[in-house]
């Protein structure tokens, strides 16, 4: 790494989360893992607001909320480093696809009894 010491490398290495450890493991180098970790966040972010916040706006309006998600997944992806965004990002994907299954299957059984 551009000047550091092999100690101070190895310090970081061993600090960052699960997700980012891996990516950095298999990627070919660290700016490819980097936008990897960003593009990861960013997609998790939109399929997190996809599923549980989305509404039925016209085209300008989702340009404009995606522009800002896309701003605050660079936050994001510094904080991704060392805490567990990504892992947090699957958790509540799976939490709200569990949710919209089971509420997809409440509407069809409420529609066959009626």
């Amino acid at each position: 790494m551009y000047g550091m010491r092999v100690e101070d490398s190895e310090m970081v290495y061993n600090r960052l989360s699960g997700t980012a450890r891996i990516i950095y493991e298999y990627a070919p180098n660290f700016t490819t893992a980097g936008y990897i970790l960003f593009a990861l966040v960013f997609i998790m972010s939109a399929i997190v607001y996809k599923l549980g916040f989305a509404r039925k706006i016209s085209f300008g309006r989702n340009v404009i909320i995606y522009t800002f998600l896309f701003i605050g997944c660079i936050i994001l992806t510094f904080l991704a480093f060392f805490l567990p965004i990504v892992e947090g990002l699957f958790v509540a994907a799976a939490i709200l696809i569990i949710y919209r299954v089971r509420r997809m299957n409440e509407h069809k059984k409420d529609s066959v009894t009626q």
